[in-house]
Formats: C-alpha cells, structure tokens, sequence
C-alpha cells in the first residue's frame, strides 16, 4: 500500500475493506465499555488504532468515511479541519446526493479533496471486490487510490458529486421496495394460507426480461388503467387488513397508480417516450 490511509469508523465495513499499516479512529473508542472490543478489531485486521481522530488523520492521503448514516455530515464537518492538504476524503456512507455535496463543500473549504463513493453491494462476503461507483472532479484520482489499497471493482459514475449517491439511493426504491413488497405479500398470503398458490401463481407469470422491457411495460399499464387498478388496490389494502396484515406498500402502489392514471396520457412507445410524456407531473 503506497499511500497513508485513514479509516473514520470501524465497524463492519471498515473491517472488510482494512489493510495492514492502514490508521483507524472509531469514536466506540471513546466509550469505555466499547473501547475493548473495539481495540480487538484493530488488532484482528493489523490496524493501528488511534485515540483521536488527529492521530488518524494525521498525513493520511487518502480516508475512508464509513460512519453511518447520520453522522456522514457531521463527521465531514469535524475533521475536515484535520486533513492534510490536497488529503482525499472519500465517504463511503449511504446518504443522499444532496448530503455528500454539503459534506463536499465542508471538506473542499479546509483544502481536502472530496470524493462520492457508492458500495453497490453488501460488503460481506465480497470485501474489496465489492463493486463501487466513485463520482466528482477527484474521481479519477480516487478511483486510483482504491485501487491501490486493493480494490477490482471500481468504476467512475460521473464527474459531479452526488452522481454516485443518485445511482445508488434510487436504485435502491427498487431493490428494498422489493423487499418490503414480498414481505408484505408473503406475510397475508401464509395468514389467509394460500402462500403456496400465490407464489406458484407469480412463478407462472413473471416473464424473464430486462428492467428496460418490464419499466416500460409497467408504465404502459399505469398510464392507461391506473385509475382502475388503484380501485383494485383498494380492496387488496382491505384484504391485508382483514388478515392483520398493514397495507403499508400497497397504501402507496393505490397512490402511486392513480397519480399516473389520472393524468389521462395515452401511453407512447418505448420508455424514453414515456418518460419524457410523463416529465414532472407524475
């Protein structure tokens, strides 16, 4: 590893992406009852573990922020005063496009170098071979520094901060909507007990084909018949809720069916055409 690097946070990402030599500031540490368990992880992935983030930050070329969520801002804020000059900040942290350019301006002021980085994967088992989309004017350079440490998959979303984050954030409407959608269906379909039926049913009609092909489909049946299928939402809402089940997602597909139905638009050909028919009234 050629360059200094720095880890702020250590927890489970930060233990799947350390290298030897690598420097590390996890504020647990400051947490007496933490602090022990904390020094262990350290020690298991040849870390240096620092008391302060100074001390972590000290020459470090190039950081790892791997905080969570809502500390991805706050953290940028307070150490960017402790990063070397011309120091690449790279926040790993899955927060919204708008929240790395504030985090970018903070760490732009104090002559730091601020990259986006979205972790397009879980990090485990996958490690450093988890994919990443790296995005902003230092992307390039960033992208070289990953590689450095270890790396395969990186790739360079876009030359503004927020291109990666933008990627990630909405793809995952799709992804954990999936999710909380088949949890939904799985838990009133085992309590009316016919969940064997109605997983061989979606078995039989989920044609294999692209996201391209099944969003514009999807957007072809909302277009011309949303309005009558949010009606028949309505009664799925009513069967959830006579089995005890909260119609939280299909609350919103009712909404969502009869914002696009509403619009009386004619569905045009092709997704693009739709999108673009569609524009900023959906």
């Amino acid at each position: 590893m050629g360059r200094q690097v720095a880890f702020i946070g250590f927890g489970e990402a930060g233990q799947a992406f350390a290298q030897p030599g690598a420097r590390a500031y996890d504020r647990k540490t400051d947490d007496d009852a933490a602090r022990a368990a904390k020094l262990h992880d350290y020690r298991t992935t040849a870390v240096t573990g620092c008391d302060t983030p100074a001390d972590a930050l000290a020459e470090a070329q190039a950081v790892f922020s791997l905080v969570t969520a809502d500390q991805a801002l706050p953290a940028a804020h307070a150490y960017a005063p402790l990063l070397a000059p011309g120091a690449l900040w790279l926040d790993m942290n899955s927060v919204a496009p708008g929240t790395k350019r504030a985090a970018a301006d903070a760490i732009e002021a104090a002559s730091g170098r601020y990259v986006d980085v979205a972790v397009m994967a879980p990090v485990l088992p996958a490690r450093l071979s988890v994919p990443l989309l790296v995005a902003g004017p230092h992307a390039e350079d960033a992208a070289e520094a990953l590689r450095d440490h270890g790396f395969t998959n990186v790739s360079v979303a876009g030359p503004r901060v927020g291109d990666a984050s933008a990627i990630k954030m909405i793809r995952s409407v799709m992804v954990k909507g999936l999710e909380a959608l088949s949890a939904e269906c799985a838990l009133a379909a085992h309590r009316a007990g016919v969940a064997h039926a109605v997983l061989a049913s979606l078995d039989a009609s989920w044609k294999p084909q692209g996201w391209g092909d099944r969003v514009d489909y999807n957007l072809d049946r909302m277009m011309a018949h949303g309005l009558r299928r949010a009606a028949e939402m309505e009664e799925v809402a009513k069967t959830l809720e006579e089995l005890g089940v909260e119609p939280a997602m299909t609350h919103g597909t009712v909404r969502r069916q009869r914002s696009l139905g509403s619009l009386g638009l004619t569905p045009p050909d092709g997704l693009a055409a739709k999108l673009l028919a569609l524009g900023d009234t959906a």
